[in-house]
């Protein structure tokens, strides 16, 4: 299994759970947050959003890396180069 397909499941088990978290949450009796709760949950909600969005952003640069190093390999091969050692090379790392 690939790292994205890894990434893609923990996002996906992530949602799934805040999902049931929420429902149960919906289901519970409700009361009063106090303020300052409120302003820890806040503070939480934008770590994580943070979190996420930093996960993204590197889930973006790792397929920008492979599409750059695709297309250098088919520059390669249109050209009429030798690509078996880089890809070699390549799939140990």
């Amino acid at each position: 299994m690939s790292s994205n397909e890894d990434s893609q499941d923990r996002g996906r088990e992530l949602r799934e759970r805040i999902v049931r978290l929420m429902q149960a949450n919906s289901q519970a009796v409700r009361k009063p947050i106090p303020s300052t709760e409120l302003q820890q949950l806040k503070t939480a909600a934008s770590r994580l959003d943070q979190m996420l969005k930093a996960a993204a952003d590197v889930d973006q640069q790792t397929l920008r890396t492979a599409a750059a190093r695709l297309n250098q390999i088919l520059i390669d091969i249109r050209e009429g180069k030798d690509v078996s050692p880089s890809l070699n090379l390549r799939r140990r790392t």
